[in-house]
Order: structure tokens, then sequence, then C-alpha cells
């Protein structure tokens, strides 16, 4: 038995059940589904062994939660999402910071506040920097959205203060404006910084799909990695 099948919970199994089942139907009718999605246990594997990597080594952290986005689903490579692109950017210039990526596809709010907030306290000493981008997966079916908008408080109260950015919801339902109002206020009262996606169009998204048409491809997850990275404050790399 895997590491990751020991930590998976009842409920956490009957979802998963649920997801390769919808994702073998969805591949019947877009063939690209199935090849991207093949890909996500290697991109888990893959972010498991950096982070470890990363533990070990010294330099300022920067610790990723989130679902498929954050793992980089879609890319050619692990390190091609906007996680990855980021982290290469603030190498580049000139910041010597460490990148713990606790994401999981399919997560859900719920699984970033039962889950991984956890793992993030757990890491001693504290990360100088967390990002959070994470909803896409309770938008559908609207029956899921109540229960994401009612957890979302909890999740930005968990946070460290003013060391997080928050990704917004690009969609215009009922409970992605509930949980962008809930972003809103918490950045207005100077808890998180926000990484802004709204505004996105079908117009400014051609080109930008993996070919499952649902992730991002590099190009779309460079726009991703544009929006965090003009939202974080470099001065909290400094060694």
């Amino acid at each position: 038995m895997s590491r990751r099948q020991i930590c998976m919970t009842p409920d956490t199994v009957r979802r998963s059940t649920r997801a390769r089942i919808q994702r073998a139907v969805a591949g019947h009718v877009i063939p690209g589904v199935g090849r991207v999605h093949a890909r996500v246990p290697e991109f888990a594997d893959a972010w498991l062994a950096s982070n470890e990597e990363a533990i070990a080594a010294s330099g300022s952290l920067w610790v990723a939660l989130g679902d498929s986005l954050t793992q980089g689903i879609g890319a050619q490579s692990f390190r091609g999402g906007w996680v990855g692109q980021l982290h290469s950017q603030l190498l580049g210039e000139g910041h010597r910071v460490r990148l713990v990526n606790l994401s999981r596809t399919g997560a859900r709010v719920r699984d970033v506040v039962e889950t991984q907030l956890p793992r993030l306290g757990a890491i001693d000493p504290a990360p100088a920097l967390v990002t959070v981008l994470a909803g896409a997966n309770d938008m559908f079916p609207p029956r899921r959205r109540a229960e994401a908008v009612d957890l979302y408080p909890q999740l930005l109260a968990a946070l460290p203060h003013r060391r997080a950015v928050v990704g917004t919801m690009p969609r215009r339902n009922g409970g992605a404006v509930a949980i962008n109002a809930l972003i809103d206020a918490a950045a207005a009262d100077g808890d998180v910084r926000v990484a802004d996606m709204r505004g996105m169009t079908i117009r400014s998204l051609i080109g930008t799909r993996a070919e499952d048409h649902f992730h991002p491809n590099e190009r779309g997850y460079a726009d991703i990695a544009r929006r965090f990275g003009d939202a974080v404050d470099r001065s909290l790399l400094a060694p």
C-alpha cells in the first residue's frame, strides 16, 4: 500500500472513486482528458520528492496549498505549472526561496482545511510565504458550493498573518462571488494579499488550455504565475 493510500480517509476514497468514474466517462468524449490525468500520479510523486529536498535545504520557505492547478496538471512537466514558473522567477530574481507544494489534485476547500493546513502548521520554522488557490472543484456540482463558502473563513483565519497570497475565483456563480467577497474582506483588513483571477474572458483563454480543455497549459499557467507574482511581497523572502 502506498503512502498516499494510507493517508486516505473513507470519504476521500469515495470522492476519489467518483472522480475516476467521471474522468473515465469524460475521456470517452474528450480523449485529452485521459492523457492529461494519466500524469496525476507522476506529478504528485515529483512534488513529494521535491518537497523532501526543499525541507532539507536552507533559505526562505514558500508553501503552496491548493488543487490540481497548484500541482500544475495540464503542463508538460510538474515544474511547468504556475507554482514552478513563479518559483523559477523568484530564483532568477536572486531570492533563495525553497518551495514545498502541499496541494493535491482533486482537492476541495474541505481538503485544504482538514489536511493541508494541519501539514502546514507542522512545518517548523514557519514559512515566510503561503499561497492558496482552491475552490474550483467545489463549483461543480452546484450543491458543493455552500460548504465551500462556509469553510472558507476557517481557511483564511488559519493562514499566517500578512504572509499569505490567496487567489480569487474567476467564475461568477453565487458560490464564487461569496468566496471572493470573503477574500476581499480579509485583504481589506490587511490579513492576506490577493492574486486576482477575475476578469478572464473566453477570448483571453484562447490558446491557454491543455488538451483536456479544462486545465491550463504552460501559457495559461504563466498568466496565473504573473498574477500571484504581482501579489507576492518580495521582502518576505529576504534572508
